[in-house]
């Protein structure tokens, strides 16, 4: 099915229609944006797919509406919004659709209906509290789409239409920058996972550039990793590796006597030449060269595997 009409109601909009016309205007560039409520427009009909309105869900009808009675849920209990429901049916075509590899749509596919699409649902339904941002309530995607409604005296025809086209700019950007965020999470893991193997029983993990890592390595069950290594720019960095995915503890820190040093003083205290950078935090630090971060890198792992052997005496 092509439709001639992607249809979603008028007035007031929120963040689950506006995110579900970044996906259908991806998929069907040619189809007219309607914005209505008239029982015409609204009726399911072979030339268009209707969503976030007409009191129905029957996707063989185009028909993708949780307002009614009987609303669908996903398998957990959680309910949906308009933009879980045109994501379960339309988001592997969108991926495909911006260039997604085929071997990545489905773990791309999930991970982005976890982590963005389903507080959007939570939210739409009520079935989360904004105020639970604390502070940052505000400050959430569906508060900040919703600010570019017109003001409550702003009776210009068409301003709602206008806010709702400048909302959906922006959602489209953050959709394809989330989405490209989480691909790119997918290439890395290949490359990351191949690093693991070469590395054996190494506790250094030399990367052929800077890119998301943790979750490879919790993914090879590599406890034994402490540092990875890796270039960047016109230097090398070593950087330590979280304990969990929460916090910012992490397996081993880097030597605390090179805590907030650089150039002369770093390259005097650890006795490596070309030693430019250490972090006062402990959790990154730089070198001019390969050879030089390596080095550092081994003393770094000599010291946390001696206070190890101290802790556990």
């Amino acid at each position: 099915m092509i439709p001639d009409y992607l249809v979603t109601h008028s007035g007031g909009f929120h963040a689950d229609e506006v995110l579900s016309t970044v996906i259908l205007t991806r998929l069907f560039p040619k189809a007219r944006i309607v914005r209505s409520r008239a029982p015409d427009w609204i009726t399911p009909s072979s030339d268009r797919i209707i969503y976030d309105v007409g009191g129905a869900y029957d996707a063989d009808r185009g028909i993708f509406d949780h307002h009614q009675r009987g609303a669908p849920l996903r398998t957990d209990g959680h309910p949906y919004s308009s933009f879980g429901l045109i994501w379960k049916h339309f988001g592997r075509a969108y991926l495909q659709a911006i260039g997604i590899p085929d071997s990545d749509v489905d773990a791309v596919h999930g991970s982005f209906d976890t982590k963005f699409v389903l507080p959007i649902d939570l939210m739409d339904n009520g079935a989360i509290d904004p105020s639970s941002a604390g502070p940052m309530a505000g400050l959430t995607l569906p508060s900040l789409l919703e600010t570019l409604k017109p003001v409550f005296d702003n009776k210009t025809p068409g301003a709602d239409d206008e806010g709702f086209m400048a909302a959906l700019s922006i959602a489209r950007t953050l959709v394809e920058a989330a989405i490209g965020q989480r691909a790119a999470k997918s290439r890395a893991e290949g490359i990351v996972l191949a690093a693991i193997a070469n590395a054996g029983d190494n506790r250094i993990l030399e990367l052929p550039m800077g890119m998301p890592f943790r979750p490879a390595v919790i993914k090879a069950g590599a406890e034994h990793l402490l540092f990875v290594v890796h270039p960047r720019d016109k230097d090398w960095c070593i950087t330590g590796i979280r304990r969990a995915e929460e916090g910012f503890e992490l397996r081993a820190n880097l030597p605390a006597a090179w805590a907030g040093l650089s150039n002369g003083e770093l390259e005097a205290v650890c006795g490596v030449a070309g030693a430019s950078f250490c972090h006062n935090g402990l959790f990154i630090a730089a070198a001019s060269s390969r050879e030089a971060i390596l080095a550092m890198a081994e003393i770094a792992v000599a010291e946390a595997l001696t206070q190890g052997a101290t802790a556990s005496a």
